[in-house]
């Protein structure tokens, strides 16, 4: 083993022993450490210094705060200052809340709200429907949203999908899914039958979420403006139809959604809707009181009207909507709207989509509630 160097402290000069007892020298710098010696008796090559981004002082100061117990200065900050993890944050952010519903009202009471020529009520629709439909899509029927971007992010589009469930749930799940999956959070503009404006509430509040008459002239207003239409061609056919029956496209009519799609160079979206046909399994139609309350149909389910309102409480099916890939209707010309061979391709075209989609749904889903 090699001999350690002595250093003889006797003889250092005044002003090295001054230097080391204060630890500065008289340039008020920090004397370098001494090499460390290694095991096998050489010195250490002293290692060169790294000259990368120190870390900030508040940073350190915070993790030694946090190592020792004590608060880290952010976290003081935001508790001292009323920061949203602070009961003082929260109980700001529910007085927020508070004064938002109260401006809210007051313009819902003056009238200082803003309605299209269609009654439509946007705000309305974002604030309070939204909010009351939301938990049904997402906690009671968990419905799973697929291909929701084949629908423009803007300009118009036509959505033509299935309908079924007795009673048009799946309609106000189709808007909320839209919504709330669409990057652009679109809103579908739903075309209804005249039945839905016939009844008092309901006129009304259809209205209000942007419902319009199911007729060419309101939906090509409406693409012409651009918005996404929402179509069932089925109509009652579907929606009334036996549980038996269930999945079976019916009828789409005369193909007048095609005629308008072409009329307004609007992009046809086909969608497929699983899920819908169980919440009200439907077994018999009594044809006798349909007639005295003047409605096509009158279900009978094994709930209903056995069980009173309580049979108007739907089942908790797992739902599923896809739409498919677009179908462009611009590169037609403008006099292709009165071709009758066109409009019956393209309109058994999006029927064939649609009910292909739907049977690959059902062989893909594992339960009806799971």
């Amino acid at each position: 083993m090699a001999d350690a160097k002595v250093i003889p402290f006797g003889d250092e000069p005044r002003a090295k022993r001054r230097t080391k007892r204060t630890g500065r020298a008289r340039t008020g710098r920090v004397p370098a450490p001494l090499a460390p010696v290694a095991p096998g008796g050489g010195e250490r090559a002293p290692q060169p210094r790294r000259e990368g981004p120190q870390r900030p002082a508040a940073a350190a100061g915070g993790a030694a705060g946090a190592r020792d117990g004590a608060v880290p200065p952010a976290a003081a900050a935001e508790a001292a200052t009323g920061g949203p993890g602070s009961a003082e944050g929260q109980e700001g952010g529910w007085e927020r809340k508070l004064a938002h519903g109260l401006s809210f009202l007051r313009r819902r009471i003056t009238g200082e709200y803003e309605v299209d020529d269609f009654g439509y009520d946007r705000e309305l629709t974002d604030q309070v429907v939204m909010s009351l439909l939301r938990p049904f899509k997402e906690k009671y029927f968990r419905v799973e949203v697929k291909g929701v971007e084949n629908i423009p992010e803007d300009g118009a589009a036509l959505i033509v999908a299935n309908h079924s469930g007795t009673l048009p749930v799946d309609g106000l799940m189709l808007q909320v899914a839209v919504h709330d999956h669409h990057p652009a959070g679109r809103h579908v503009r739903m075309l209804a039958a005249d039945l839905v404006f016939m009844l008092p509430l309901v006129n009304e509040l259809s209205r209000k979420l942007g419902h319009t008459l199911a007729c060419a002239e309101d939906a090509q207003k409406l693409l012409e403006r651009g918005e996404v239409v929402g179509v069932m061609p089925e109509g009652f056919k579907g929606i009334g139809k036996p549980f038996s029956e269930r999945y079976k496209l019916q009828r789409f009519g005369r193909g007048g959604f095609v005629q308008t799609a072409l009329r307004a160079g609007a992009p046809i979206v086909p969608c497929s809707i699983v899920g819908a046909e169980e919440i009200y399994p439907m077994i018999g139609n009594s044809r006798t009181v349909a007639r005295l309350l003047g409605i096509p149909y009158f279900p009978l389910t094994p709930s209903f009207p056995w069980l009173g309102p309580l049979g108007l409480v739907p089942l908790p099916t797992k739902w599923t909507i896809q739409f498919g890939e677009p179908i462009p209707t611009d590169d037609y010309p403008p006099e292709a709207a009165d071709d009758p061979m066109l409009m019956f391709n393209l309109t058994d075209q999006v029927r064939e989509t649609i009910q292909h989609t739907l049977y690959k749904l059902l062989v893909q889903r594992r339960s009806v509630f799971f």
